[in-house]
Formats: structure tokens, C-alpha cells, sequence
């Protein structure tokens, strides 16, 4: 029986969320013992639980199938891995730092200066597409320490709330990328792991959908359903059933989260009343 072989981080700000993403696409994983490899019991999967740094390696050498990792660890390590979704999650960006007391008034005041990074080819790729060159000094950890202790001039990390760099006395400059957890497809993909794949792109599709939007009700004059239909985003057209009061209707369609507000000020003054909001737990196209 094929079995798909899938890589996660084992620990760190991607593990969470990347295994309530299994969870919530009906996987079910047991790995109380802190194993590196955990088989699912009701799906043909195989999670391999991995350092960062190297699981872009892992996919290119075919040893796993695909893996849900940061895009901007591809931009690093993996520019030929193919990315089969956005997961929407783990956003943050790769950004240039320099000290506060650092007079910075355009990226070519670093020209020819000292950059300590952990991303040395997303540095280099860079400054060389701006006609430019650092002195790269790779450190695998503990970046935003290397202006204080005298080791370089600037530095290029992951940052996402910004906190860190403040804490150690740093501004953040330039952004070179943004970045966030992505399915990842391995160049060495079997056609039968590949099927299984599908399969669970389609259910983690299903999630994502659902994690966007909403399911909204509301009480609808009967002459204000054709202005109401128009303001809401549906997916193909809103259900609409009569209620017990007559000239009344019940309205149910989906909203995006991200224009929700917005739209229930215009119900509101289109005349709905008694909105309900509840969420989606799935959302199958």
C-alpha cells in the first residue's frame, strides 16, 4: 500500500500549528514519545518530525514527499521545490536590521559592510540584484547579538513582532521577503504518493476555506431580498426560507472574515435583522 511522507518542524513556531492543521483535516497522529517518524491511524501518512534547516534537503533528495514549511526557507535552500499552497500561517519576513544609533538613510549605506545572517544566499541573491556586496558572516543562531558583540555592521533575520530586535537594540530597516508556512512538494514525488497528496491538499483546502469565512443568518424583509443578495459575497446564490410571520424570510449565506465588519453595516442598513455569525468547521467546493 503507498503511504505519502510528510515533514514538519519538530519544534518551534511551525510544529503547532502545522499539527493542528493535520488535525483539523481529519488526521489523526499519536506521538506521545516524541518520536521522529509517526504514522497516522487513519490516512496513509507518514510525519517525519525534522530540524528545519534540513528539510528542504530532505525534499530534494525525495526521502519525504512534501513537507509544510516556511516559503522563505525555500528561498534559501530550495529554489527548485515546488510550492502546492499557501497555508496562510507562521507569517513573518526576512528584514534588515541595524543599530539605533546606525545614521541609515538608503540600503547603500551598507554597501561593503558586515551583514550576520543565517540566510546567506537570500543575502547575497539580494544585495547582488541591487548592484551591491556584503561581507556575509553566516550564524546559525542567536543573529540580532552580532552588532553588539562587534561581529558585524547589520543583520538579516526572520522578524514578526519585532520585539527581539528591540530588545537588543536594533531597528528594522528593509524587508527583503515575506514569508509563511507552505505545502511543499518534493521534484522526487512518486505518481502514487502524488495521489495521496491531492487527497490531502483537497481536505487542508477545505479547512483553509473555512478559516476565512463565516456562516450568517439573518431575518429578511421579503421586498429588501434582492438588495440583500447583492451586497452578500456567496459562494452561487443565498438560501432563503419563509418564516412563520409573513412578508419575513431566513437568509443564510457565508461572509469573508476579512470584510465581515463592513458587510454587516450594509445588512443592517438594507434592513436585515437578527444576524447570527457562526463559524465553519469545513468548507467543501
Amino acid at each position: 500500500m503507498s503511504i505519502l511522507k510528510i515533514a514538519i518542524q519538530k519544534s518551534g513556531r511551525l510544529y503547532d500549528e502545522s499539527i493542528q492543521l493535520l488535525k483539523d483535516s481529519g488526521i489523526t497522529i499519536y506521538n506521545d514519545n516524541d518520536q521522529l517518524k509517526v504514522t497516522a491511524s487513519n490516512f496513509p501518512l507518514e510525519v517525519y518530525f525534522l530540524r528545519n534547516s534540513d528539510i528542504p534537503q530532505y525534499l530534494l533528495d525525495g526521502v519525504v514527499d512534501a513537507a509544510i514549511v516556511g516559503d522563505n526557507l525555500l528561498v534559501e535552500k530550495g529554489k527548485n521545490i515546488t510550492v502546492a499552497e499557501k497555508l496562510g500561517f507562521s507569517k513573518c519576513k526576512v528584514s534588515v536590521a541595524v543599530p539605533k544609533a546606525f545614521e541609515y538613510k538608503a540600503l547603500n549605506d551598507l554597501d561593503g559592510l558586515r551583514v550576520a545572517t543565517s540566510y546567506p544566499n537570500t543575502v547575497i541573491d539580494y544585495f547582488k540584484s541591487k548592484g551591491m556586496t556584503v561581507d556575509i558572516h553566516q550564524i546559525s543562531g542567536s543573529v540580532e547579538i552580532a552588532p553588539n558583540i562587534g561581529l558585524s555592521d547589520a543583520i538579516v533575520d526572520i522578524v514578526s513582532s519585532g520585539s527581539t530586535l528591540f530588545k537588543n537594540g536594533l531597528k528594522e530597516v528593509e524587508v527583503i521577503l515575506k514569508s509563511e508556512a507552505v505545502l511543499a512538494i518534493s521534484p522526487e514525488i512518486s505518481f502514487e504518493a502524488k495521489q495521496i497528496l491531492d487527497k490531502l491538499q483537497f481536505r487542508i483546502q477545505s479547512v483553509l476555506r473555512s478559516r476565512k469565512s463565516k456562516y450568517i443568518l439573518m431575518n429578511v424583509p421579503n421586498n429588501k431580498i434582492d438588495l440583500i443578495t447583492k451586497i452578500l459575497p456567496v459562494l452561487k446564490s443565498p438560501t432563503v426560507m419563509p418564516l412563520s410571520q409573513a412578508g419575513w424570510s431566513s437568509l443564510h449565506s457565508v461572509i469573508e472574515e476579512d470584510t465581515f465588519w463592513e458587510v454587516i453595516d450594509q445588512l443592517k442598513e438594507a434592513g436585515a435583522e437578527g444576524i447570527l455569525v457562526c463559524p465553519i468547521e469545513k468548507m467543501v467546493l
